[in-house]
């Protein structure tokens, strides 16, 4: 018998109880639903440059923040070549360059895969995920789009000869050295430390934070940890996401960016010149966060025309067809 829940007492944060609306969903040209949603974008010296809604409030990063656990990770004796720490960083999609990738991260550990702790899953590329299915090949932890994260932490134990076994608890040295960057990168508070869907600690902390992080890894010295981190997701953005994935075509069309997409509508991007910024939806679906980016993107001068009309791709479907689509709104220069 499970645990019970515990009674719901907690209360959202400003970043989504004072959220605006950001995007119109249009159907036949009727506005058929809207999302709230908080924008940041923060200097190169990490001051709020501009934004929607209130960026102060903490938010749970998601997959957003893994770049920065991946610079723990280099911190603490992490030594991957760029394709594989563009890995480590990555909410991947399962496709058999990435799940090799994430076995060579633990062979190259002594490790294999009955290691992963991460939630079993399927592949979120869709012909393979389609081709598991029809294999008739269960969920695993090695298919889940979380498991280069995953390896890497293993991997980063062995290297600094933490215990492996419980590398997922939040006490941990590893999840304890996580916990410091981000608060050091972000130059905020953790103020909770949650359960991601994989199962690995999730941290709560100001979007304006998650901003002024990757806007602080876009312009660190290359050889540098930070640099290392930021320079693989940059060579190999394919590794980052994968072959069809928005996140891919942003980071290669954009010289100098770097991006992670998160679960529960999050998208954070650290330019060239040190400005981050940073998307939460505040009802978590995921469609309109490509759609809130791009926008900013555009309201902050981004030269990557190609790249952002990739992220507004949303179109509304009628009987199968395009009838409307998910347009940003209130975030015009």
């Amino acid at each position: 018998m499970s645990e019970p829940s515990p009674p719901h007492n907690a209360v959202p944060s400003s970043a989504l109880a004072q959220a605006p609306i950001v995007a119109h969903v249009v159907r036949s040209g009727f506005v058929e639903s809207v999302h709230r949603g908080t924008v940041v974008v923060t200097a190169p010296d990490g001051s709020i440059d501009w934004a929607a809604g209130d960026p102060r409030g903490p938010v749970l990063a998601r997959s957003s923040n893994k770049p920065i656990q991946a610079l723990a990770m280099v911190r603490s004796g992490l030594d991957l070549p760029p394709h594989l720490l563009a890995l480590a960083c990555s909410s991947h999609s399962g496709e058999p360059f990435h799940l090799q990738g994430v076995q060579d991260i633990l062979a190259g550990a002594g490790l294999t895969e009955a290691d992963l702790q991460n939630t079993p899953g399927y592949p979120i590329d869709e012909a393979e995920h389609d081709a598991w299915i029809r294999a008739s090949r269960p969920k695993s932890p090695l298919g889940q789009n979380c498991s280069g994260k995953h390896s890497a932490m293993l991997a980063t134990c062995v290297a600094a000869g933490w215990e492996p076994a419980t590398y997922r608890d939040p006490l941990h040295p590893l999840q304890r050295a996580i916990t410091t960057t981000i608060e050091e990168l972000s130059g905020e508070s953790v103020v909770a430390v949650a359960v991601d869907g994989c199962g690995a600690p999730l941290h709560a902390y100001a979007l304006t934070g998650l901003a002024r992080a990757f806007g602080r890894l876009a312009v660190a010295e290359p050889g540098t940890a930070p640099g290392r981190v930021a320079d693989a997701m940059r060579l190999e953005p394919a590794y980052l996401g994968g072959t069809h994935r928005q996140v891919t075509a942003l980071v290669r069309g954009s010289a100098g960016l770097i991006a992670k997409d998160g679960a529960e509508s999050v998208y954070a991007v650290g330019l060239p010149d040190g400005r981050g910024v940073a998307v939460k939806i505040a009802d978590g679906y995921p469609r309109a966060a490509p759609v809130v980016l791009a926008a900013a993107l555009r309201r902050v001068g981004l030269d990557a025309a190609e790249a952002i009309a990739t992220l507004e791709e949303a179109p509304v479907l009628g009987h199968g067809d395009p009838v409307g689509a998910i347009v940003a709104v209130g975030l015009d220069a």
